[in-house]
């Protein structure tokens, strides 16, 4: 009499461990859960249970959650068709989320897959089966709940104690021993920020200053005004460690003492836009918004002092975001860029030919004479350097347009009606007076 036919059963081993800890070893624990699994899938050969070739081992993610790489994979296969039985060594190993695990069973039952926790006795397809399954979900759940209340909880404690407990390391530090130290070329750039923005009082004219002098992170990037708006509000310089908003005395060396701190931190509670504003007072540029590089972008304006004298620039966009090589001009002193500008407009007004233009146009329209427009051109010159900041910046937008710097030189748009409205101006001030 010939034995019955028995039909193969794939059966694909899932591993999982929720930490990275031990994951370096010759023979860890992904390596023993799948021992286990695969001893038990060969003990069933009876049945025709064969092992699926791939391996599912997921080192370092949580059961809470389902967003995991062999998971995945492991879901596709099924949905494929190529997996009959999932072998674990103990159910949280697949999930310890009671929704999660529901939803997986749908796939299961939807594919006709059988599941198997070798420690576990159970029959996922009868109504007993799934309420000792779901009796031993809850437990899983409610034992990765305690874990986690009992890792917040030890990590307040050590942070209370002052303890520094990982994360992003701020710069001027690096990790000595789970401690923090100090590293004392970074701490002198964490230093120079706090000063140079308490004489400031600006983040973004801080961060322009230091872009234009070069001066990058530790990861070889420009400092944004962010990027300090975090280093100047970050306690961790004063020697504390936070934990949800409460600060603690920390074990680490601080680099800012409260003089500094103090001296830097009442800035902030100014809005931003008084803040803007109070900048913009103190560094009048008069090209601002006028001024383009070659790329059609904006030149900003930005300043810096070196030995108490103070030096102001121009620089391309791309230069603020860190891809200055690839403008033709990144950088140029305001002074000469101003000065060049001033001098073409001045030498303009001198021309015979715009005279006669200005004259035309002036007479149709306000029917000044031809001398009246010469005497009010000839007085602008000598006018000019008497102005305050401020004036000047009104007349140079009544004029000008738009200036576009490039390798080639400089090229100046006049508006259309500027200067007849100047000429109109002038002439009214020189009949009042």
């Amino acid at each position: 009499m010939s034995a019955p036919l028995v039909r193969k059963l794939r059966c694909a081993v899932y591993t999982r461990k929720s930490t990275e800890e031990g994951l370096d070893k010759a023979f860890n624990s992904l390596d023993a859960q799948r021992a286990a699994c695969e001893a038990y899938v060969v003990s069933q050969k009876h049945e025709g249970w064969v092992l699926y070739p791939d391996h599912f081992d997921d080192g370092g993610f949580s059961g809470g959650t389902l967003e995991r790489p062999a998971l995945k994979r492991l879901l596709a296969d099924i949905e494929d068709g190529r997996v009959d039985v999932v072998v674990v060594y103990k159910i949280d190993r697949l999930s310890r989320a009671l929704m999660d695990f529901a939803k997986l069973v749908e796939v299961f039952d939807r594919c006709q897959v059988t599941f198997v926790s070798i420690t576990q006795s159970f029959n996922t397809t009868t109504s007993m089966g799934r309420l000792t399954l779901n009796i031993l979900l809850s437990f899983a759940q409610f034992e990765r709940e305690v874990i986690g209340e009992r890792v917040r909880d030890k990590f307040a404690a050590s942070r209370a104690r002052g303890l520094w407990m990982g994360g992003s390391v701020p710069l001027g530090y690096q990790v000595d021993n789970r401690k923090l130290t100090i590293v004392e070329t970074e701490a002198a750039i964490v230093r120079m920020i706090f000063e140079r923005f308490a004489a400031l009082g600006s983040t973004t004219v801080l961060a322009r200053r230091l872009a234009a002098e070069g001066m990058t992170t530790r990861r070889g990037k420009l400092f944004d005004k962010r990027g300090l708006s975090r280093i100047l509000n970050n306690r961790v310089y004063l020697g504390e460690a936070v934990h949800k908003g409460t600060s603690h005395h920390g074990e680490h060396e601080a680099i800012i003492d409260a003089a500094l701190w103090a001296k830097a931190h009442p800035v902030f509670r100014d809005s931003p836009r008084t803040r803007a504003a109070t900048t913009r007072a103190r560094t009048p540029a008069l090209l601002k918004g006028l001024l383009f590089g070659a790329d059609g972008r904006a030149m900003t304006p930005t300043h810096t002092r070196k030995k108490g004298r103070l030096y102001r620039y121009y620089i391309a966009g791309k230069l603020l975001d860190g891809d200055g090589a690839a403008s033709l001009v990144s950088r140029v002193p305001a002074a000469a860029v101003e000065a060049a500008l001033v001098e073409r407009l001045r030498r303009l007004l001198r021309a015979p030919e715009i005279v006669a233009r200005t004259w035309a146009a002036v007479n149709t329209e306000a029917g000044l004479a031809e001398r009246d427009v010469c005497r009010a051109l000839a007085d602008f010159e000598p006018l000019w350097d008497e102005l305050f900041p401020a004036e000047q910046t009104r007349i140079i937008r009544l004029l000008v347009e738009r200036v576009t710097l490039a390798s080639a030189g400089m090229h100046v748009r006049l508006r259309a009606h500027g200067l007849q409205a100047l000429i109109e101006e002038l002439h009214g001030k020189a009949t009042a007076a």
